[in-house]
């Protein structure tokens, strides 16, 4: 319910505010009447700084009106409309269509968490205006729950709250060098001062479909610099209740913009997840390899995806090490530090440019068939890794060796898997594709054999798992231990990653990860297994049986 305003002033000679609707960091939003064509609107009171000289005023309220204009121009369902940009007394305000209806946030507040039928309708929607609106130049840069409104009519979705938006090669409302937005909603290259594209507003939203499926941010912590190690370094952590559409929401917190799903594609996928139920993996695209995926336990299985275009893509070393989570916070605390300057703060920065964790045992080297490598360890889950419903599917068809095969262990049996290729899987493995990749997996998933057929990278095995190890910090939890060691597979070019690594739970404990890759007639094969690390024996006896039967075709 607003407050009745100021004597129900007029501005700008047509506008009478009636009573304030809500109050922002971006300004009080009033229920008004337009005298002049007789219509309910709803205007945006942008704050006014005084402690800005006149000219920085001036410049401030052209910014403003230049980016409100841009805003005007959108046209779209789930867009909010703008009337009119006037100004009064030299403050800027922007006249809206009013909202029959609350924000996201307090439908959360009031109702709890949407299901995710529902949150599959709010992305869509998002999407559909976020799409419209980058491909005006516009970017929305603070999309979180309290800036979509519900419409009580028709339950209508509205991004509203464009106050802080950036229109491409303009200057923002704020001064160069501040942050604006909120940090739980905040996609990790702003945090780092990195750059700010399209790709930023769409971690935002995935960010706020979690919101909306379980009631809490996910990089929710108690103190804002918790916040910032969460969205720029900690695992990501999707709630359960994103499951049915969680390779949307994983596409979308990938912290990598350029690996970032797209709009169209993430609003593709939750499309056919209303009509079908089941949420389709996202395109397959050259990006670093994640040898283990997550599977939340209970959570429904991956749909099987097409055969892979691509191998395994390099992964940039330190992207977003400790060093980037220090000049966030940093940077955030800049601002929000009355008195405190940035430049001060970086000063007492300090921190390890390389970021990888300091390693706790010594490395001892461990023979293989392929090879020789000290420990390394597994990737983190990846952000796109399919985690629809599936039926899981038991080889059961063991495919006799050829007179001069190879030898099967026992225990493991030969299988020809329908991915094209023949390998000794354990006894009571089950076959699990997951994208991509093809798994092997024990009851339980204690043990996990993974298989990644894909076309050659430059640099061949050596340089992509030197990029893998590289990248190892920022994707695996305690990532430790790791090692690259350059190798052949039958003759062939090869490379061997071994790793240790803290699991994607605490139940699920540490781990250990051997790694093999190799390139054979114009193809990368990739063949690693994951086990914890008391079991890094039977492990290391999987994996060599594996790497000594696998044959192509």
């Amino acid at each position: 319910m607003g407050t009745e305003g100021d004597n129900c002033r007029v501005i700008a000679g047509r506008y009478r505010l009636q009573a304030r609707l809500g109050r922002g960091g971006m300004g009080v939003v009033w229920r008004a009447t337009d005298q002049l064509l007789g219509r309910e609107v709803a205007v945006k009171e942008l704050p006014f700084d005084e402690t800005l000289s006149a000219e920085e005023a001036a410049v401030r309220r052209e910014r403003t009106v230049r980016e409100a204009r841009a805003v005007a121009q959108l046209r779209h369902p789930h867009i909010v409309v703008v009337y009119d940009i006037v100004e009064q007394d030299e403050r800027p305000y922007i006249v809206m269509e009013p909202i029959d209806g609350g924000s996201l946030a307090d439908r959360i507040a009031a109702r709890g968490p949407v299901d995710a039928a529902e949150g599959a309708r709010i992305g869509i929607a998002l999407l559909s205006a976020l799409r419209t609106a980058h491909a005006a130049g516009v970017l929305h840069r603070d999309i979180k729950p309290a800036n979509v409104l519900v419409e009580s009519a028709g339950d209508r979705i509205v991004l509203t709250d464009f106050g802080i938006a950036q229109v491409a090669g303009a200057t923002t409302l704020t001064e160069t060098g501040s942050f604006v937005g909120s940090p739980e909603y905040t996609a990790p290259e702003r945090m780092s001062g990195a750059r700010t594209g399209p790709e930023s507003d769409l971690w935002s939203l995935g960010a706020l479909l979690c919101t909306a499926l379980s009631g809490e941010s996910p990089f929710r912590r108690d103190s804002l610099g918790g916040i910032l190690h969460a969205v720029v370094f900690d695992e990501i952590r999707p709630p359960p209740q994103a499951a049915p559409i969680l390779p949307v929401v994983r596409g979308l917190l990938e912290r990598d913009p350029d690996r970032r799903l797209a709009a169209d594609e993430a609003e593709r996928m939750l499309r056919t997840f209303l009509e079908s139920g089941r949420t389709p993996a996202p395109p397959a695209r050259g990006t670093p390899t994640r040898r283990d995926v997550p599977v939340p336990p209970h959570a429904p299985r991956p749909v099987p995806a097409a055969p892979p275009t691509a191998g395994p893509a390099p992964q940039e070393p330190g992207r977003y090490s400790t060093r980037s989570v220090l000049v966030a916070a940093l940077l955030v605390a800049a601002v929000a530090g009355a008195g405190v300057s940035a430049a001060a703060l970086l000063i007492r920065g300090g921190g390890n440019d390389g970021g990888t964790p300091t390693t706790s045992a010594p490395r001892t080297p461990v023979s293989t068939s392929a090879g020789t490598a000290s420990r390394s360890s597994t990737p983190p889950p990846s952000a796109t890794s399919p985690a629809t419903p599936v039926s899981t599917v038991t080889v059961t068809r063991p495919a006799p060796p050829p007179a001069d095969g190879p030898t099967v262990p026992p225990g493991h049996r030969l299988v020809r898997d329908p991915g094209g290729f023949t390998v000794a899987v354990p006894d009571g493995f089950t076959r699990k594709p997951q994208g991509e990749r093809v798994f092997y997996m024990s009851p339980g998933e204690v043990f996990r054999l993974g298989i990644k057929i894909a076309a050659p990278e430059a640099g061949g095995p050596l340089a992509v798992m030197r990029r893998a190890d590289a990248a190892g910090p920022v994707d695996n939890p305690g990532y430790r231990d790791g090692r690259v060691t350059g190798t052949t597979h039958d003759g062939h070019p090869a490379a061997l990653w071994e790793f240790t690594w803290n699991g994607f739970s605490a139940a699920e404990g540490p781990r250990h990860t051997y790694d093999l890759c190799w390139e054979q007639d114009g193809r990368m094969y990739d063949v690693w297994v994951s086990a914890p690390v008391g079991e890094a024996r039977e492990a290391k006896e999987h994996f060599d049986a594996a790497v000594d039967t696998f044959t192509p075709g």
